[in-house]
């Protein structure tokens, strides 16, 4: 007899497909979506609670900062948990599919990804840079005002494959691991890192928990998109250069998925960029040519691939998992 656990991948990837089609049918939602709202409570919070505005930070940043995570990130998981045992299991089944394509929707960034990526591949496309660098700001906290069509070519590749780990295999990954509260989690910690995970006067102390936690939460996810970048091309040399190369980038996790996704799509990243005020050098990441403008729109296409290629992956999962199933109940 088939169980319930038994059509769980098959379940899963079920709910990822039609959220990833929702995702590309409908994009992001323009008004009112619950990251948003989420984006200025946090800010409110931030500027109630942050103390270490002017000078070196303060004694009680840390406290605080992990108060104000608590806040924000554990409440709507907990309940959601919570509601999920007692309430969503008992649901028909199309009915809590619904539910959990919704969530899952609104967690991913694909076409969100997409967009941004264009419109900086646009302008670069008919030269006008001035464009480019405003859009640019949009991706990147470096500063823009100076940077050629290479640096900005390089920027956004960078944060194509960066985003492509963070805004969408790493939702499909914690779905397939916890359900909607695991996603609901990853997105609000992912959201508060973008947010207060700077390591500048204001910041550094107070969201060092946001940064520290999805770093956690991103580590095994990253791994995943690693080697679905990898598949899409020189696996082998893939994974030994997001070994090599992303082991000592600033970002652990983003290191090893644009070192992958770099080396799969046969380009160089990495290198000098100015933040906040300071240089910092970047290892190289990837191998082959140096990254252009044209491979803009060829990094969303390795994104879209790996989150189709995880989805068959949990598919094929689930169709063994009945396969076996059904062997063992005829033994």
């Amino acid at each position: 007899m088939v169980s319930v656990s038994d059509t769980y991948f098959v379940y899963c990837a079920c709910v990822l497909l039609f959220a990833l089609l929702l995702d590309r049918v409908v994009g992001e939602v323009k008004c009112y979506h619950p990251l948003v709202g989420f984006g200025r409570v946090a800010n409110r919070l931030e500027r109630w609670l942050n103390i270490s505005t002017g000078g070196n930070p303060k004694r009680g940043s840390y406290t605080r900062g992990a108060l104000a995570w608590g806040l924000m990130v554990l409440p709507v998981p907990l309940v959601s948990y919570f509601a999920n045992g007692v309430w969503v299991l008992q649901w028909p089944t199309l009915l809590r599919l619904g539910l959990d394509v919704l969530v899952v929707y609104f967690a991913l960034g694909l076409q969100s990804l997409k967009l941004h990526g264009l419109q900086v591949y646009k302008p670069l496309n008919r030269g006008d840079l001035d464009s480019a660098r405003h859009f640019t700001g949009y991706l990147v906290s470096r500063e823009t005002s100076k940077l050629s069509a290479q640096d900005m070519s390089r920027a956004t590749v960078e944060s194509m494959l960066e985003n492509g780990h963070d805004a969408v295999i790493a939702t499909l990954f914690w779905f397939v691991v916890g359900g909607a509260p695991a996603v609901i989690l990853h997105r609000l910690v992912n959201t508060l890192d973008a947010m207060w995970g700077y390591k500048n006067t204001r910041l550094h102390a107070f969201g060092w928990l946001a940064a520290r936690s999805d770093d956690v939460l991103g580590f095994l996810p990253a791994k995943v998109c690693t080697l679905l970048y990898a598949c899409q091309g020189g696996f082998f040399k893939a994974i030994k250069n997001a070994f090599r190369q992303g082991g000592i980038y600033k970002s652990h996790n983003g290191g090893w998925v644009m070192a992958a996704g770099a080396t799969s799509m046969k380009i160089k990243l990495g290198g000098p960029a100015v933040y906040h005020g300071e240089l910092v050098l970047s290892p190289a990441l990837g191998c082959g040519r140096w990254v252009s403008y044209e491979d803009i729109p060829r990094s969303l296409l390795w994104v879209q691939r790996a989150s189709f290629l995880f989805v068959g992956v949990v598919f094929l999962g689930g169709i063994i998992t009945l396969c076996f199933s059904r062997f063992l109940d005829g033994v």
